[in-house]
């Protein structure tokens, strides 16, 4: 059976096309063809000049709808967050466990497990933001759950994890080379991130082996003259490195200064949190933002889609471009290679969304679900 979406502004690649149709067959794009052409024994879909683009993909959530997977780890909220970024476009996502206990870090991983057999498959595995961090740039990482890595622990969670940890969000500059060895030869995603690291440590694991830097400009030092820091080596090396661009944990003038520097290593992640008195994280919505009960910035309130908005709106970032910070470069550095275009070959895992950055529905593995305006 053959489905064609037809009527649309097809944005992938860098491009928008109009007049186009994307011919679906079971879970994969077939073809992208002349609306004209639309094969005869498709079933057609009228997407109203909507725009069309590959699924959203988040690799830093820690909760979405009621439930903070982040804090108090179950296969229900990861149910949750699944059900709900699928309904907001977003049709992949590393779910985020920051610094904690090991009691909450293997709840996590237990959790991970127990959920893989109903997974609808939008939950890619686990990001563990910490505890293997650098306190003095914590910032809503609680201290007493900071530490320096040990192999044998990383060895454990990493064997009980069977699979399911996918990237690691850690300050090298602090970590043994065995760990970072083993790390990577696994096959996990490393990523600086809450680090103090000088320029020189910096320029010394950057890209070799640490692949990535965790919201960039947040929790590191901030760039200055004289002491040029993490920042200066991110942008002569250009790791991929993930950014939340809510104008609230960076300035949209600075996200614009990124996104020049990095190109196609800048991606979109959202930081999102949910509100919660439970556990480590009690974090306190204020508008669009999350904050601990002391006032200290924690998680933010976006969604993908709506990072998108704010790159196009306020940070002078093309729709195309912003798109593939928010698709095709999480997909690249996840190894995601199916992922992140509307092109044959490609996963029909796709978001539909107005000129107003609504979405309207989205398809997920070629089947039409999560309608938000109308059931097609």
């Amino acid at each position: 059976m053959l489905t064609a979406l037809y009527n649309t502004q097809i944005v992938s690649n860098g491009n928008i096309t109009a007049g186009k149709a994307v011919i679906i067959q079971e879970h994969q794009i077939s073809s992208v063809v002349d609306a004209i052409n639309i094969p005869a024994d498709a079933e057609r879909i009228d997407l109203n000049g909507s725009y069309i683009a590959s699924g959203l993909i988040d690799l830093q959530i820690y909760g979405a709808g009621s439930l903070y997977f982040g804090g108090v780890p179950s296969v229900e909220a990861l149910q949750q967050m699944e059900q709900e970024l699928l309904r907001q476009g977003c049709t992949g996502f590393f779910a985020t466990v920051a610094t904690n206990s090991n009691e909450v870090v293997m709840q996590a991983i237990e959790a991970a497990k127990a959920y893989r057999p109903n997974a609808t498959g939008a939950f890619l595995g686990l990001h563990l933001e910490g505890p293997y961090i650098n306190a003095a740039r914590k910032g809503a990482h609680p201290e007493k759950y900071i530490k320096k890595a040990i192999l044998t622990e990383v060895r454990s969670w990493v064997e009980k994890a069977r699979g399911e940890v996918k990237m690691i969000t850690l300050a090298p500059e602090l970590q043994n080379e065995e760990v970072i060895n083993y790390l990577h030869g696994q096959g996990i995603i490393l990523s600086a991130g809450h680090s103090n690291a000088t320029y020189n440590q910096a320029k010394a694991f950057l890209n070799n082996p640490i692949q990535a830097v965790t919201h960039l400009y947040n929790a590191m030092p901030p760039l200055h003259h004289r002491e040029p820091g993490l920042i200066a080596a991110i942008f002569e090396d250009k790791p991929y490195a993930s950014i939340i661009a809510d104008g609230l944990h960076v300035d949209y003038a600075m996200v614009g200064l990124a996104k020049r520097e990095l190109g196609n290593r800048l991606f979109l992640i959202t930081d999102a949190v949910t509100e919660t008195t439970e556990g480590a994280y009690p974090h306190k919505r204020q508008g669009n933002k999350y904050v601990m009960p002391d006032g200290t910035l924690s998680g933010s309130a976006l969604t993908m889609l709506t990072a998108v908005k704010n790159c196009v709106n306020h940070a002078s970032i093309s729709l195309p471009e912003a798109i593939n910070m928010a698709s095709l470069y999480p997909a690249q550095l996840a190894s995601l290679k199916t992922k992140g275009k509307v092109e044959a070959g490609y996963d029909a895992d796709l978001i539909i969304f107005d000129t107003e950055f609504n979405p309207v529905f989205t398809i997920y593995k070629g089947k039409t679900q999560y309608n938000h305006k109308h059931q097609l």
